[in-house]
């Protein structure tokens, strides 16, 4: 199981993204806010808790201070998947204190506003051991190729009197 947190609900738009790919690959996964700040004791007891409650890989967004995604890690071994959200500096504030963590601490980091990309990246950490879902990646990533090969054919009905493709 993948857990979903977010410093709050406003985080929603972004973190969405993530709850919808798991959803398409078929992994279960909880979604909650929770605030390093305003609810820290509930942050700490859920990374406390979250092994035994069956949580392998956590997704933890948030913006502006970002402390979340590491006061996750520093008080579970699962692997935390940091999302920096867009916030006062075009999101770099959050991406820099969830890239700058402590040796020791360690937080996997995506892009701003990249919560796709950490769904993405905590399904391939659980196909490590799972060939089905490995294989619905493996799918999924094939579909991104075929993408873009339609779009090569859609380009190619394009046309400029210069063009020579």
């Amino acid at each position: 199981m993948v857990s979903i947190i977010m410093g709050s609900t406003s985080d929603l738009p972004v973190m969405e993204k993530a709850a919808a790919f798991l959803d398409q690959m078929d992994i279960p996964f909880e979604m909650n806010a929770l605030s390093a700040h305003r609810t820290p004791a509930q942050v700490e007891q859920f990374a406390i808790n979250a092994q035994s409650r069956g949580v392998q890989v956590i997704i933890a967004g948030a913006g502006m201070a970002a402390a979340l995604p590491g006061v996750i890690a520093a008080n579970t071994t699962i692997p935390v998947i940091g999302v920096p959200i867009k916030g006062m500096l075009d999101g770099f504030d959050a991406m820099l204190s969830i890239i700058q963590m402590p040796p020791g601490i360690p937080v996997a980091t995506v892009g701003v506003n990249a919560a796709l990309n950490a769904a993405i990246l905590a399904a391939q950490m659980l196909a490590l051991s799972d060939q089905a879902l490995s294989d619905r990646l493996q799918a999924y990533k094939e579909s991104l190729k075929q993408k873009i090969v339609k779009a090569n054919q859609d380009l190619s009905q394009v046309k400029y009197k210069n063009k020579v493709n």
